[in-house]
């Protein structure tokens, strides 16, 4: 068998020129002729009906072409599952930042000087920041007419600003309880924070005489762009090609159609292109960030420590709107209770509207808030039982072929194996110094689905040419796919060139999420590179006359051992008559059997005089499957803890009583760099059993899931309080203190 050549070996990333050198394209580098520039008017106040809109003044300004109101678009709303959200507000505004109008002009300048021309009256309306106070029964309305929404996941008999209530269960939990010596309770609040991106979004339409429309967009899943779009406004997504572009970062905020909606209603009522790129305040008071939430945790165990039942609550704030989840709700949220064996479990998900920005997706959406309230919930348990947290996790740890606390059965997972490693790389039991502490916690992931088409092509020169319409978001999933491909064919890397499509050359592609590109993407180029294998050997055998099975593919071509004769790529497809054309697909929508799974330790120094906490260091122990790019594995690692990490100390995306957030810019909105962030440890587990190409498992989101926990669990270790809202500020922890006397 020939030797590896690609899978395994670390290779830096194809597009990484390209970026750096600036050839790489983005849409806002994208110009077109006679192309004007959109800017949107939003509202100033959080909740509040609109009783008159004049833009007399704003569309007689030189300049000025267009500009929509809610009436013009009248009953126009989109959304990835729940279609709720206007494409401009008609007759409420239900969050400080909502779009109210938009104007298409000549210049940015202009358009902006248009905005401060257009005059709204407004009648104020009571303001719920809170989603508590919102699902109370008595909470005024956010949406009165909540029952006629498309896309509900549940009928609604009676309006409430709770719109989704999904239940999840195994066993009977009320028997377990009863079954149960000891039964802990308690309650965890996560904040909104922001994906923090570097590249805003940007979008560009352009509507043409056959009906089509052309788009440039920072958007990671065009397909589903296309039919949230399509929905919105009533033409049909197919007629919407997505020119590829790069796009500037993601983690779950780049899936969203609304800004191409609405430049697609100016472009389509100027007959010109238009261009909507917003600036990084309206990322922050309008982007669609992570959902906050208030998580509540009742476990019964036995007196030895065997969990018998467990009972989840989730009240989700969904912020004004619902549009942005993709399900309709967090699909993580309910894999909250962990890789634990649990006999009884029942969780509850509520999401709840309020007068916030709406919320959506964020790199593990679900599991890390409810993962940050589980596992921070393992340790207090174990206090209870005066129990070492670790012996407690071990003994109720799953193994192999044990069903999920929900029924899933996971055939392979590795927790107690994970545990441990993180344990003793860590050194969790040696001697700590006055006011120090270490923390654990776990997390598991199970692989997502999707499907993806790959082509392969290889011209009479030999070269070789590896396109798909998957959208780069800066993970590297072009570099793995190449690696793939190098490793079927035989070929060094520099060999394959890459090419991204736009949405009308292949039938479908779900885009990057839920660490499913290695999954899917690779699944799709794997199965071209093994479809070219066998037209190249189908095609040499008849050229050399010689069984395929008699030919190897080595360095760029294909030898007959015995005899001692070979081709090249290049002769093949001349002896082919014209270039050798593939076409592989990957389409699995389920989720995969393995868990990927982490544990974590966090060693933290804590000020008792100010509170203030220092971690000092951090060890992330994963099982994972087979490592393609040992430099790209580590970058998904390295990441994922930085922003687990930013989840738990510093970042909070807050309002004031009004609605306003309070950060205006990335000054003020804190996230962690470099400086901020302690030594990390990274070890891994191998395994063979990953559902990704040459058994890889997913790695992107499972870092960031337990940091938290494990740093909040260290400060308990450290001084004794129990920190149980993020994040975890010297202020937090001082009042704790100082409260426990």
């Amino acid at each position: 068998m020939a030797e590896i050549r690609s899978v395994g070996i670390p290779s830096p990333r194809v597009e990484g020129e390209h970026k750096v050198g600036g050839g790489a394209k983005y849409a806002v580098d994208i110009s077109l002729p006679g192309m004007l520039w959109a800017k949107v008017l939003r509202s100033p106040l959080a909740h509040a009906r609109i009783k008159k809109i004049d833009v007399t003044k704003a569309s007689a300004l030189p300049g000025v072409v267009a500009v929509l109101t809610g009436a013009d678009l009248a009953g126009a709303k989109i959304g990835k599952k729940i279609i709720d959200m206007p494409l401009l507000a008609e007759a409420v505004v239900r969050f400080m930042g909502e779009k109210i109008a938009a104007v298409a002009a000549q210049s940015e300048a202009v358009a902006e000087a248009a905005l401060d021309l257009i005059e709204v009256e407004y009648d104020e309306l009571p303001v719920l920041i809170d989603p508590l106070a919102a699902a109370k029964p008595d909470a005024p309305l956010i949406h009165p007419n909540v029952a006629d929404y498309k896309g509900l996941l549940h009928k609604i008999d009676t309006p409430s600003n709770v719109f989704v209530s999904l239940v999840w269960k195994k066993g009977v939990v009320e028997e377990g309880f009863r079954q149960s010596d000891v039964i802990v309770e308690n309650s965890y609040t996560v904040p909104a924070i922001h994906q923090a991106y570097i590249e805003p979004h940007c979008s560009l339409v352009r509507v043409n005489s056959d009906g089509t429309a052309e788009v440039w967009s920072s958007n990671k899943s065009p397909f589903n762009m296309r039919d949230q779009v399509g929905n919105a406004l009533q033409i049909p997504p197919a007629s919407l090609i997505v020119h590829s572009c790069y796009v500037g970062g993601d983690f779950g905020g780049k899936g969203d159609g609304n800004d191409v909606a609405l430049c697609y209603a100016l472009a389509k009522k100027t007959g010109r292109p238009v261009k909507l790129l917003i600036d990084y305040t309206e990322e922050l008071m309008a982007g669609n960030p992570r959902h906050g939430a208030v998580i509540k945790i009742k476990t019964g165990v036995k007196k030895n420590g065997l969990m018998i039942a467990e009972h989840i609550e989730f009240i989700f704030d969904s912020g004004a709107y619902g549009a942005y989840r993709p399900q309709g709700y967090l699909v993580g949220a309910h894999d909250a209770p962990g890789p634990y064996r649990v006999p009884n479990c029942l969780i509850e998900e509520k999401y709840v509207y309020t007068n916030t920005m709406p919320a959506g997706y964020m790199r593990a959406p679900g599991h890390l808030q409810g993962m940050f309230a589980s596992e921070s919930h393992m340790d207090v348990v174990a206090k209870r039982l005066n129990m070492n947290p670790i012996e407690f996790r071990r003994m109720n740890f799953m193994h192999d072929g044990d069903p999920s606390p929900l029924g899933h059965v996971i055939p392979h997972i590795k927790a107690t194996e994970t545990l441990a490693r993180a344990v003793e790389v860590s050194e969790f039991a040696k001697p700590k110094k006055k006011n120090s502490g270490r923390g654990c916690a776990v997390g598991d992931w199970v692989s997502k689905g999707g499907e993806s088409y790959a082509r392969i092509a290889i011209d009479e020169e030999g070269t070789i040419t590896l396109s798909s319409a998957v959208t780069d978001t800066g993970p590297g999933v072009f570099t793995m796919m190449r690696q793939i491909v190098g490793e079927e064919l035989k070929v060094p890397l520099d060999a394959i060139a890459v090419e991204m499509l736009d949405s009308d050359k292949v039938l479908k592609d779900t885009g990057v999420r839920g660490s499913s590109s290695t999954r899917v993407h690779g699944g799709s180029a794997l199965n071209a590179a093994q479809r070219a294998r066998a037209e190249i050997l189908q095609i040499a055998g008849v050229a050399m006359q010689a069984s395929p099975d008699e030919l190897l593919l080595f360095d760029g071509g294909v030898t007959h051992g015995r005899a001692e004769r070979r081709m090249t790529y290049g002769e093949i497809a001349r002896a082919n008559g014209g270039p050798i054309l593939v076409e592989g697909h990957y389409a699995n929508m389920s989720d995969g059997p393995e868990a990927s799974l982490v544990a974590q330790v966090a060693e933290v120094e804590v000020d008792d005089e100010t509170g203030e906490v220092r971690v000092t260091k951090l060890t992330t122990a994963h099982n994972t499957g087979a490592i393609l790019n040992p430099l790209t594995h580590q970058g998904q690692i390295d990441g994922s803890v930085a922003m687990g990490f930013g989840y738990g100390m510093v970042e909070n995306l807050a309002y004031d009583e009004s609605g306003k957030v309070l950060a205006a810019n990335l000054g003020e909105y804190k996230i962690p760099n470099i400086k901020d962030m302690p030594p990390l440890r990274t070890t891994i587990l191998q395994s063979e059993f990953g559902s990704g190409p040459y058994n890889s498992m997913s790695i992107g989101e499972t870092a960031l899931i337990p940091t938290a926990a494990a740093i909040a669990n260290a400060v308990a270790d450290a001084v004794g309080v129990r920190i149980t809202s993020l994040p975890i500020t010297a202020e937090k922890v001082l009042n704790a203190l100082k409260q426990r006397g």
